[in-house]
């Protein structure tokens, strides 16, 4: 019996697929022109996921469905416009990695520039405070006598 059991199990192994053997996924499409304009369509598109990447670089299956999509719809014929309208009329302007200038945009695109006038605005305040407060006063005649008999130790006398 033990004489069979490496005998079973080579003849086990020879049938399953080997491990060692697989190998990564390839894009399955045969025009090189189709797959560039999907990733092309893919690098527009931000990834609801992650949010801080398109779905061209997310792992997201969220991003694969949304990539395949795109592979749909290039497939039915649709323009890159189309597509795009098409994802954006789904999920709304927050899918499109750059968004459009529109009112309910417009602090997205405007925020960092405020941000750094009213930085800016608030630096040239504090120097201008700074610059009007009055230096403190130089010592009248009488404090500096009494400072001068303090420091040479004659000045106990008349400190009140």
């Amino acid at each position: 019996m033990s004489a069979l059991l490496p005998a079973a199990i080579f003849a086990l192994l020879a049938w399953c697929p080997s491990a060692a053997l697989a190998v990564e996924a390839t894009p399955t499409d045969k025009d090189a022109l189709v797959s560039a304009r999907a990733v092309r369509l893919s690098e527009k598109l931000r990834c609801l996921v992650c949010q801080n990447q398109t779905i061209a670089d997310s792992n997201a299956e969220l991003a694969q469905d949304l990539r395949r999509q795109i592979h749909e719809l290039i497939a039915a014929g649709k323009t890159d416009d189309e597509i795009i309208s098409y994802m954006v009329a789904r999920y709304g302007d927050f899918v499109l990695y750059q968004p459009p200038v529109k009112p309910t945009t417009v602090l997205l695109w405007g925020g960092p520039a405020l941000l750094v006038i009213a930085g800016f605005a608030g630096l040239v305040h504090l120097v201008r405070t700074r610059r009007a407060e009055p230096e403190t006063p130089a010592l009248t005649d009488e404090e500096r006598e009494r400072a001068a008999r303090l420091l040479s130790g004659d000045g106990g006398k008349d400190l009140a």
